[in-house]
This record gives structure tokens, sequence and C-alpha cells, in this order.
């Protein structure tokens, strides 16, 4: 289920969106908003205590802020896709090389935790599916051939399992991989909020989005 869920939630997110097809992004805001609540306190529930029983605690600290820098950086090249923003320019042909890169370190890396925390699994999927189909959208939409989205599809699919595979299969102390979890920390803290900020019109939340906010904590919580 570690490999399967991951690559089943992109494909049949891109499914779903040529099957349907969408026009409109602000409609899976909502989701977003659970996604991003999700995955923020499932990082605060179950991965924060674990780095901090295998490191020395300052450490730990500057790791998560190299993740933090870290995804920053990568969104010069993906522009926001990681929390639901596409501004690649949809009149081009060419395959968007530089978002699918920057998209794919992201995706390696959140790999890593679900090896050894499989509650962190679901907070991935969630994470993933809007995202997934709000990617979809624009290669679906844009002039892109065809094959070459659902290239880019199975590609993007196929890293988070390669992340996992990685982590069950080398040889890594407990502190060095208490140290690359404290960067997908970084990862997951600077992606999470700035999904819930986003997700609002002006920043101000409305019931709905407080709704689900809280829905996507008690669930995470439960877990």
């Amino acid at each position: 289920m570690t490999y399967i869920l991951p690559i089943l939630g992109v494909l049949l997110s891109f499914l779903f969106v040529y099957l349907t097809k969408p026009k409109k992004k602000e409609n899976f805001k909502l989701l977003l908003a659970f996604s991003g609540a999700f995955l923020l306190a499932l990082t605060l529930f179950e991965l924060f205590p674990e780095v901090y029983e295998h490191a020395d605690s300052k450490k730990i600290g500057v790791f998560v802020m190299l993740g933090i820098l870290l995804q920053i950086f990568l969104e010069f090249f993906s522009k926001g896709a990681e929390h639901g923003h596409v501004h690649v320019e949809k009149e081009s042909s060419k395959f968007p090389w530089l978002l699918f890169i920057s998209l794919s370190i992201h995706s390696l890396l959140e790999g890593f935790p679900i090896e050894h925390n499989h509650t962190m699994l679901y907070g991935i999927l969630i994470h993933k599916v809007p995202i997934a189909i709000i990617l979809s959208i624009f290669l679906l939409e844009s002039k892109i051939k065809l094959i070459h989205a659902i290239f880019f599809i199975l590609l993007f699919a196929f890293m988070t399992p390669t992340g996992s595979f990685i982590a069950a299969n080398f040889e890594l102390s407990p502190e060095h991989f208490a140290m690359i979890n404290a960067l997908v920390i970084g990862v997951f803290l600077h992606i999470s909020t700035v999904i819930l900020f986003e997700s609002s019109e002006g920043h101000k939340f409305n019931l709905r989005k407080i709704i689900v906010i809280i829905l996507g904590i008690l669930i995470a919580y439960i877990l």
C-alpha cells in the first residue's frame, strides 16, 4: 500500500480530470484547505516527536529551516504547483521540465517519512490528490501533447514511492534519517501553511473553510 496508494491517487486524479473536464480550479479550494490542515496536523502529531528522539534539537531545527528554504527555492521553478498554483505558460507546447523537476524533488522527499511512519501515507495522499487534479487540469488545457501529459503524470506518480523505496533499501543511521525527516518537515510546514492562507479569498476564512480545517485537524489527531 505504501507504493500503490500514492500512484493510484495521482493516476485516478488525472483520469477524473480527463473524463469530467472540470474548468474551475477554484472548486477544489475546500479540498485544498482540508489537505493543508490534515498534512500540517499529521506533521506536528507524528513527525515532530519522532525526529527529536534521534538527534540534537538544535540540529533538527537547522534541518527544518533548510527544508523550508529548499521548498521556497523549488517554488522558483514550480511557481507554487505544490500548493495548487500552476503558472506555466499554457500556450507553449514545450514539455515543462522545470516544473517537472521541482515537483519530482518535492515528491521524492515526501516518500521518506512514509517508510517508518505509515500514518503519514494518508497525509501525503490527501495532499497529492487536489494537487494532481489541478496539475492535470493545466496539462489537459495546455497545448502540451496528450502523450506528454500522460508521461508527466506517470513519472510524477512514481516519485513518492521511489522516495519510500530509497528509504527502505539504503542503510541510514537513526540520526541521519531524523535529519532527512526534519528536512521534509520543513517542506511540509511551508506547503501546508501556504495552502491554508491561500485557500481563502483575501485571506479571510469563511465558515465552510473553518469547518474543513478543523475536520482535517481532528481526523489527523484520531489517526
